[in-house]
């Protein structure tokens, strides 16, 4: 029988797809975001009507699905929620950004992972767990986050060019949400094999419990077995188990060679019966991964050939001086030559305006900044990203940030009206080069440019480039391109914070290029 779903259009926004997943708590399917021209996104249907006033699980819903926005907003590592609402039979759904990856669950049954493996995963899951734990601020309140579910199959590993795997959290706040509905009183919620003691007792839950959740994981991963086990699948005898079993021995399933000591009592630490005999908080977990991961690398880096970063470096990574030896025309003689438009204002200002180098045409952001912040960044990491919508107007937003450490990041964006030449050759210069310079002139001294850097757009981005010139030449608009530029604006915010996240992570004490392949 076919899925009624299918091309139903959500809200007037979101035309469902293909359903990708089913579950005790919804039903999610991928669709497409029209007003943004047809961004891929996830919309997940929850397992509930909330048609009971009494419950007031309308307000209870809008509650929950505002802070599980913010967090994804806040940590890269929480996969982001986009949008919020109730469709007209009273089901309440959440808009999810798109990813393309395999569940934790997928990897730990189709390969040994490795230790480096499982401390990059698990640290990258303790961030956004410790994100979470700490609270979001909702209408003035801090608001601790409990997920109540931790387990691999909610825990997506993606393929991304700065991080090589990255692992990102699902489904926040929702088991306590289903759990306020009285049709699903009757039943338990929680997974079985992964739920904590007190959780089995109904009880209050805190940030522990989800620590005894994600030492069933853990032990997992690096096993392929579960560190507890039942007769049968029923709750009693979960029950019996999570709070009188004790948890079986790695070397039952591994070499003692392959599980550190350390990392074994940390484990062992998260699977207590009792809140307080666990780790506190996910700090004093991180911490325990941190020393761990600083000994394996000391320990690989005398045998190359085993080694594996933690971050992967992706190729459009580049030092800053490999970057200027492209150059037959030097950094040197480009500056002396090029000097402040006259019809541009002395002030703090971002606008693309191409320029000569070896008789060939190249792309160029030109930039004006006070001269001291020029000088902050004259080392950084460069990071670029495209947004593109469609409707209700054509327009792209160019995102350049420089950063480092110390000085934080300058955010340098751009929007491009693709309904106009200027526009589309701008956007087919930066697709067929694969890079542009970004030129600083510093306020003080206008009349010649302060410094030159340049930045590299990823392969896939180019490729986009070129069709989303084609599928703007062939739309009519008749609105004012400022309400798709407010539109784009609004999803810049959003990302600014992951964007942020993701240069936190890198080491800015060298000068790297990095281009990012994710765009709308």
């Amino acid at each position: 029988m076919s899925d009624p779903n299918i091309n139903r259009y959500l809200c007037k926004r979101y035309q469902l797809q293909e359903l990708i997943g089913t579950g005790a708590m919804g039903r999610v399917y991928r669709a497409k975001d029209v007003l943004l021209g047809g961004v891929p996104v996830a919309v997940k249907f929850l397992a509930l009507s909330i048609q009971n006033e009494k419950m007031r699980l309308q307000d209870r819903f809008e509650r929950e699905a505002k802070t599980c926005a913010l967090v994804g907003q806040k940590s890269i590592h929480i996969v982001r929620v986009m949008d919020y609402g109730v469709d007209e039979n009273n089901t309440p759904f959440y808009v999810m950004e798109y990813l393309q990856g395999k569940n934790l669950s997928h990897v730990i049954r189709n390969q040994q992972m490795t230790l480096s493996t499982f401390l990059s995963m698990t640290r990258q899951i303790c961030l956004g767990l410790q994100c979470a734990h700490d609270g979001i601020l909702v209408d003035g309140k801090v608001c601790p986050i409990i997920h109540r579910d931790i387990k691999p199959s909610n825990m997506l590993v993606i393929s991304d060019p700065s991080f090589g795997e990255l692992v990102k959290i699902l489904d926040f706040g929702i088991a306590k949400l289903l759990q306020s509905d009285s049709n699903h009183t009757n039943y338990y919620l929680g997974t079985l094999a992964y739920s904590s003691p007190e959780q089995m007792e109904g009880k209050e839950l805190d940030n522990r419990s989800d620590i005894y959740s994600l030492g069933v994981m853990m032990f997992e991963m690096l096993t392929g077995k579960m560190p507890l086990a039942a007769p049968t699948h029923s709750f009693g005898a979960w029950y019996k188990v999570h709070h009188y079993q004790q948890p079986r021995s790695f070397s039952e399933f591994v070499s003692k060679d392959l599980v550190p000591k350390e990392l074994e009592n940390l484990i062992m630490s998260c699977l207590a019966k009792t809140v307080n005999s666990r780790p506190q908080n996910i700090s004093e977990i991180l911490k325990g991964l941190a020393s761990l991961e600083q000994s394996y690398t000391i320990g690989i880096q005398q045998a190359p050939e085993a080694s594996t970063k933690m971050l992967a470096v992706p190729a459009s990574l580049e030092p800053k001086t490999k970057v200027d030896s492209r150059l037959s025309f030097s950094t040197d003689e480009l500056a002396r030559v090029t000097s402040w438009p006259q019809n541009k204002p002395i002030a703090n200002i971002v606008f693309p305006q191409p320029i000569h180098v070896n008789g060939n045409l190249c792309p160029a952001l030109w930039v004006m900044l006070p001269k001291q912040e020029i000088e902050n960044r004259l080392i950084c990491t460069r990071y670029n990203q495209f947004l593109f919508i469609t409707s209700p107007h054509p327009m792209l937003l160019w995102i350049t940030v420089i950063y480092n450490r110390k000085h934080g990041a300058k955010w340098l964006p751009y929007y491009l009206d693709l309904k106009t030449s200027v526009g589309q050759e701008t956007t087919r210069l930066l697709g067929n080069t694969g890079h542009y310079r970004l030129l600083f002139f510093a306020r003080e001294a206008p009349q010649s440019c302060a410094h030159i850097q340049l930045s590299s757009i990823a392969f896939a981005q180019r490729q986009r480039f070129q069709q989303w010139v084609a599928i703007s030449s062939t739309l009519v608009s008749s609105v004012d391109p400022q309400i798709s530029k407010n539109l784009l604006k609004n999803e810049y915010e959003k990302i600014k914070p992951q964007i942020l996240a993701k240069l936190e992570l890198i080491d800015t004490d060298s000068p790297f290029d990095l281009c990012d392949q994710v765009s709308i």
